[in-house]
């Protein structure tokens, strides 16, 4: 295949991918690797942002450009839109930042995954774990957890438990879920806490109070509503 047409090829798929490819997709369009170093080398036409992520000059920035690049990477040939979440989930900090709560460091990004899977980054974490559709959600083009999961999971983490409440309390001040469904995320982890087992009620009452939220009595009272069972529009 001539370079032009597979950048043609290229350009086409990185539009539907924040500007971004892999080497295995560039390979798949028809670019021998030796083209695409020649390229990546004079960086006019292609910048290299990660081992084996691209970025087609020209497009515009993305954000969240170095999560979404590794996120490419554990699945370097499959396109965004044939992903499933078994390829892996933005989670744990990374989600957390991603949907801007709390102020935990992301330096490192996280995800999860149904299988255990090791990598060589120093600044990638995979983590085991099963999400259930009502754990997740989409978000800037990415899967991630939704912020109760993100919660628990944090604590899971063994994460500052002053940290974790700010999370809950930004996600709960920006309506990103109902009290109840936070109270049952935090339920696994109440007695970590000297506290009732499954008691997640009071496991989230304990954390706003760490913040001093204002709110916290209003959203104590809505976690025992049992239209808690579904997220408020």
């Amino acid at each position: 295949m001539l370079r032009s047409t597979a950048l043609t090829s290229l350009a086409d798929l990185a539009e539907e991918q924040w500007g971004l490819f892999t080497r295995r997709q560039a390979e798949a369009a028809g670019m021998a690797w030796s083209t695409l170093s020649r390229l990546a080398a004079d960086e006019a036409t292609v910048e290299r942002v990660a081992h084996g992520v691209y970025r087609l000059r020209g497009a515009p920035p993305a954000d969240h450009l170095d999560l979404r690049a590794a996120w490419l990477q554990l699945a370097p040939g499959t396109p965004v839109w044939e992903r499933t979440p078994d390829t892996g989930v933005v989670s744990h900090r990374s989600a957390a930042a991603l949907h801007g709560l709390g102020h935990l460091p992301a330096d490192v990004h996280e995800f999860t995954l149904p299988a255990r899977r090791q990598t060589r980054r120093p600044d990638v974490r995979l983590h085991r774990g099963h999400l259930a559709e009502a754990d997740r959600t989409a978000l800037h083009g990415l899967p991630v957890t939704r912020p109760a999961r993100t919660a628990a999971d944090l604590l899971a983490d063994r994460e500052d438990p002053g940290a974790v409440a700010h999370v809950v309390a930004d996600a709960l001040r920006a309506g990103h879920d109902h009290p109840a469904t936070v109270t049952r995320a935090l339920s696994p982890h109440a007695t970590r806490f000297g506290l009732r087992r499954g008691d997640g009620h009071a496991l989230l009452r304990w954390l706003l109070d760490l913040t001093g939220a204002p709110e916290q009595q209003r959203w104590l009272d809505e976690a025992t509503d049992p239209r808690g069972n579904t997220l408020p529009p």
